[in-house]
């Protein structure tokens, strides 16, 4: 056949999510689409897969991606008639420890919450199930009935006759070399065997997709990484629907295969392959077999199932397959180039992703934005950092070795620390600071009081930094604390255009007179949230943006994508400005210690920017909080922040002034109900569900991205809204997901979940549904539970925050 010049669409990759991707953009959008494998279909990694299917995840998005999955699995032989070995066996996840048992437990709430069935049973359930299995050292396990096994190459191949059915065109043994170019977007797909004019590019090349994307000045964060399986003989007494088996505290997973069992697992120590280029022939190949390393997992596995002792091993897989910095696997639109798309880096677990992720993904590159919220997935939550090939592999490395291990809320990573640090690092470490790591950024947690070491001791329950981070959210309620905020995201937008540009990308009025500012949404075409941040108006033609630090690559792409063609520009500056954040209600006496400038309410007003002079610095003041008190953000040139610290810290001697750290923070706005983007606020998220609409310009008549959908359902009853909830048993541990019962009827999760020190109670907040609307009269007279961790908990709802609901503090 012969190569055509001219394609809509290019895949490239013949894997499952390759193969995927071509089926829904050729069924559901009948896109003219091209896919081309270097090699043959499958060959990469694909082949070589366990083929276990597994659907819950921590985020409801994914969690619905791998539903998806499964119930496409269930049909496709019909459509295209190829076996895809589907069976559903269910998935039995052993625990053999009280911190396994309680993240089971969690688990099987969040299942609930997602509406997935997931049991919680016993040993002698699991022994009744799973006959060969030795169980004296389970606590229990759970039952994911649901969930099962496939045949990758099988599920490849179906897909791939599918999107041939639907008009898809498939070239195997044609090799990308590069990519025609033209203003930062491709114009075309050069081969061996020619170029193809095209308007969109998906990158799903597996092990090469890192490769692919540099081509085209894109990085891809990869890491390939050997994982090893082996494959046995045939066990007398093992069941053909036995389930999958997953035994985390021994680090191993089982699956049966033609009477016999696929044993594999995820040890501390993995093997990275190359960091460099992977071979481009590397076509149905694997590594040797390497038995030294694979005895730790053969020791773990006898011992739960002692027959593989005396059974033969037919087959030891030993194949790359690609891992990520945080285990989450890469979909969206590329922040270098808006149109090349990637679906890569699946963590060994593309087979149960295949299928949706191809779903979501032909639906992105088609529509141009997500069809729901995958910000666990998105390409952008990667950032410059991530181009450094060793800093990936020691991450992925340590994200591969916590594969399997206990879910501890709160718990960072380690390796490649520090990567990027503040001024006031070594200030903040001689103040006891207990540092956490965002997108790179040192930033301290919380501050260690005198005589208790300064470090994370992780646990289900109430952790070692309760009572101290207790003590900073006290001090900024009664007092004045000092934050590092420096790792925030900051942008300037610049240009006669930018004022009326800004007013079309930002839901908010941010065209104010110069000297205000304004929290914002940014919206997708369906009214959700993408970007939640603020905007300064320094000057007719210049605009200042802060927003989350995780968010920095995510939200500038968004912004530079979604600018009206004009005279306007918008740069990132954000290693230019430190932030610190003054904030309690002595904050104003510290101020004014420092500066010249009137600090007082009428002359610096909430809501307002102001240039003002500190420790011979200029620095801008922004008049806002995240916390609910009176405060300031005081963003300061990098190389003035550690003289403006120093200077606020001897003001602010006499009032107590300390250092205050993120755990504060988040239980501070809790208590005040301020939404976090990511997981309060999401791109499945209009902001009159969120309870933002008073932040949306919609009196204005003036357009906005997302005006139209807003529009379609102002005044209609509301499906889902968001409210506070506490709980009066102070023990009980919130985290996000814990199920919201109303009158014994789940109607929604928590989103977010702490503790709120000054109310003395836990605390969340969250969505609750009722398909026939939720008004104020439905949310007031319902009763009210929380399930956490499978128990049930009497709850208190709350539509404005539980603390100072009429905002008297942040405007003293």
């Amino acid at each position: 056949m012969t190569l055509p010049t001219h394609a809509r669409i290019v895949v490239i990759g013949g894997g499952i999510i390759g193969c995927s991707t071509a089926y829904h953009l050729a069924r559901d959008h009948k896109a003219e689409v091209v896919l081309l494998e270097q090699g043959r279909l499958t060959s990469g990694s694909t082949w070589h897969a366990a083929g276990l299917v597994g659907q819950l995840r921590s985020s409801a998005s994914i969690t619905k991606v791998l539903k998806y999955s499964v119930d496409l699995y269930k049909g496709l032989a019909a459509e295209t008639g190829l076996e895809t070995g589907w069976k559903m066996t269910g998935c039995l996840r052993l625990a053999t420890n009280e911190d396994r048992w309680t993240e089971y437990r969690r688990l099987a709430t969040t299942a609930r919450s997602f509406g997935m069935e997931m049991h919680l049973i016993s040993p002698a359930e699991v022994k009744g199930m799973w006959p060969l299995m030795e169980v004296g050292d389970l606590v229990g396990a759970s039952w994911l009935p649901t969930d099962g096994q496939a045949s990758p190459s099988d599920i490849a191949q179906s897909l791939a006759k599918g999107a041939r059915m639907h008009g898809a065109k498939i070239f195997e043994g044609v090799r990308v070399t590069g990519f025609g170019m033209a203003g930062g977007r491709i114009t075309s797909v050069r081969t061996t065997r020619g170029e193809i004019a095209c308007e969109t590019v998906v990158n799903c090349g597996g092990q090469w997709a890192r490769q692919i994307g540099a081509m085209a000045g894109i990085n891809v964060p990869l890491q390939p990484v050997k994982h090893q399986y082996i494959v046995t003989e045939r066990i007398e007494g093992l069941a053909a629907d036995a389930p999958t088996i997953r035994d985390p505290d021994r680090r191993t997973y089982f699956k049966e295969e033609v009477g016999g069992l696929v044993m594999g697992g995820y040890e501390p120590n993995p093997q990275a392959w190359t960091t460099g280029d992977v071979p481009d022939d590397w076509e149905f190949r694997l590594f040797d077999d390497d038995f030294d390393h694979f005895e730790q997992h053969m020791d773990q596995a006898i011992a739960r199932v002692p027959a593989l002792e005396r059974v033969g091993v037919k087959q030891m897989i030993n194949g790359p397959e690609s891992f990520t910095p945080d285990g989450n696997f890469i979909l969206g639109s590329a922040p270098e180039c808006a149109n090349m798309y990637v679906g890569a880096g699946f963590n060994a677990f593309g087979i149960a992703s295949g299928g949706g992720a191809g779903w979501v993904l032909a639906d992105w590159a088609v529509r141009g934005e997500a069809p729901l919220d995958l910000w666990a997935v998105d390409i952008r939550r990667f950032s410059g950092m991530h181009r450094d090939r060793t800093w990936v592999r020691d991450r992925t490395c340590e994200a591969y070795g916590k594969h399997y291990t206990v879910g501890f809320p709160h718990e960072e990573y380690e390796s490649g620390r520090p990567r990027i640090v503040s001024p006031l690092y070594d200030r903040l470490k001689a103040h006891r600071a207990v540092f956490g790591s965002k997108l790179g950024w040192e930033r301290p947690n919380w501050f260690a009081p005198e005589g208790k070491e300064p470090r994370d001791i992780y646990s289900m329950g109430r952790q070692n930094w309760f009572a101290a981070v207790g003590e900073e959210h006290k001090h900024v309620r009664e007092a004045v604390g000092i934050f590092d905020q420096s790792s925030f995201a900051k942008y300037e937008v610049t240009g006669r255009d930018a004022a009326a540009a800004l007013d079309y990308v930002c839901a908010g009025d941010v065209t104010k007179a110069p000297g205000r500012l304004t929290y914002t949404q940014l919206l997708n075409s369906r009214g959700g949230i993408e970007c939640d941040l603020t905007v300064a108006r320094l000057a007719e033609d210049r605009f200042y943006i802060v927003t989350g630090t995780g968010f920095r690559t995510h939200d500038l792409a968004w912004i530079a994508e979604h600018l009206p063609k004009g005279q306007v520009a918008i740069r990132d500056i954000t290693e230019d400005w430190g932030t610190l954040s003054l904030m309690g209600p002595k904050a104003r006496e510290v101020l004014a210690r420092v500066t010249d400038a009137d600090v007082t309410n009428a002359g610096f007003p909430f809501g307002h920017v102001r240039e003002i002079g500190i420790a011979g610095a200029v620095v801008r003041a922004l008049r806002v909080t995240y916390v609910g008190e009176l405060g300031w953000e005081l963003h300061v040139p990098l190389t003035a922040t550690g003289a403006v610290f120093d200077a606020l810290m001897a003001a602010g001697a006499g009032t107590g002034i300390r250092p205050v750290g993120y755990r504060a923070l988040e239980s501070l706005r809790l208590e005040k109900g301020y939404r976090a983007w990511s997981s309060d606020i999401t791109p499945n998220d209009t902001p009159f569900e969120a309870g933002l609409g008073w932040a949306v310009k919609m009196r204005s008549g003036r357009d906005f991205i997302g005006r139209a959908a807003l529009d379609a359902v102002a005044g209609a009853p509301l499906a889902k809204r968001f409210a506070g909830f506490t709980l009066d048993d102070p023990d009980v541990v919130l985290v996000g997901r814990e199920t919201i019962l109303r009158d014994g009827e789940a109607v929604g999760y928590l989103t977010s979940g702490g503790y709120g020190y000054t109310l003395g109670q836990s605390i969340g907040c969250g969505y609750v549904r009722h398909g026939a609307g939720v008004t104020d009269e439905f949310l007031m007279t319902g009763r009210y539970e929380l399930v956490v961790a499978s128990e049930v908990f009497p709850a208190r709802i709350g539509l404005r925050p539980f603390l100072d609901p009429e905002g008297l503090r942040i405007r003293g």
